[in-house]
């Protein structure tokens, strides 16, 4: 018997058309869609599947790809298909919320469209991230602290690929620290902020705000939060968790090494793209990774 985690990726993978299939084929899906709209004001159908600019912008971005990874995630419920544990990518988190029962799906809307507005404000001026190819995590992290100004890890994704965030200037002198680390590229991001650094901290103070207005359930199973790289079993520790995330490191590659050393063996990506799958090969190559993607890869996880 497999022990399967969901998984579910974060801002960066989403495109116009992403969920189509899964709205035109399976009406719990839609309804998925017509919540999200219900809740948010938004028409959320029209930004995930019509040609339009603002999917690509974060306070729309993100709530377009947390109704794409629920209508996946419902259809596999659907089916009778549920994991041992949940955990999601910054994001994704509010994925594995969902798939975890902590909280409810429409509370999960409305916090992440609060979340994508909040961050999207805060974008400071004099910001950026640069992806870190090819070096150590010591070396990387020695970077930044000998580095002046503002700059941390926003991102441990899996071996040889790491994310630093920041003020623009203390992001490129880290990056030409690495560089002469023997880092083998150093690659600026096309990003709208300095995610996941302490330059957002304001966003999640008023994250706060809007997680006192929900109430966090029991949980169906454990999920593995982006700060801790560990189970979070305890719904009183659920609201300060997502309030840090938002200005913390996401500990991606550690959430999976954790899993794995804990004897998950299946490990199902549900939503747009293949980025996590794409780390797992990085963090082990032997493991069984599915995506879920298409209604295609639905059908042939689900057996239809």
């Amino acid at each position: 018997m497999s022990k399967t985690v969901f998984m579910f990726p974060g801002q960066g993978a989403q495109y116009v058309g992403m969920g189509r299939d899964f709205y035109d084929a399976i009406p719990a899906c839609r309804k998925v869609y017509e919540q999200a709209s219900e809740v948010t004001g938004l028409d959320i159908p029209a930004l995930c599947f019509e040609e339009n600019e603002n999917i690509h912008i974060t306070e729309y971005t993100q709530i377009a790809m947390l109704t794409t990874e629920a209508a996946i995630l419902t259809a596999l419920e659907q089916a009778g298909r549920t994991p041992a544990v949940s955990a999601g990518l910054s994001l994704g988190e509010y994925g594995a919320l969902i798939a975890s029962g902590v909280m409810k799906q429409e509370d999960a809307f409305r916090v992440v469209r609060a979340r994508g507005i909040y961050m999207q404000e805060a974008v400071p001026t004099g910001g950026a991230m640069s992806a870190i190819l090819g070096l150590d995590i010591p070396a990387i992290e020695q970077a930044c602290e000998q580095t002046e100004g503002i700059v941390s890890i926003a991102n441990y994704n899996c071996p040889g690929q790491i994310v630093i965030t920041g003020e623009a200037a203390a992001v490129a002198a880290a990056g030409d620290r690495c560089k002469e680390a023997g880092a083998k590229r150093v690659v600026p991001l096309k990003v709208s902020g300095p995610f996941h650094s302490q330059m957002l901290t304001g966003a999640g103070e008023k994250l706060g705000v809007e997680l006192e207005k929900v109430t966090i359930q029991d949980f169906s199973i454990p999920y593995v939060a982006n700060v801790t790289a560990d189970y979070v079993t305890d719904k009183n520790q659920v609201k300060d968790l997502l309030i840090r995330q938002v200005s913390s490191s996401v500990r991606w590659q550690q959430t999976i090494e954790r899993l794995l050393a804990d004897g998950y063996d299946e490990f199902v990506e549900i939503g747009p793209g293949r980025t996590l799958a794409g780390f797992m090969r990085k963090i082990n190559r032997e493991v069984k990774t599915v995506n879920i993607e298409k209604m295609e890869d639905y059908r042939s996880y689900v057996g239809e």
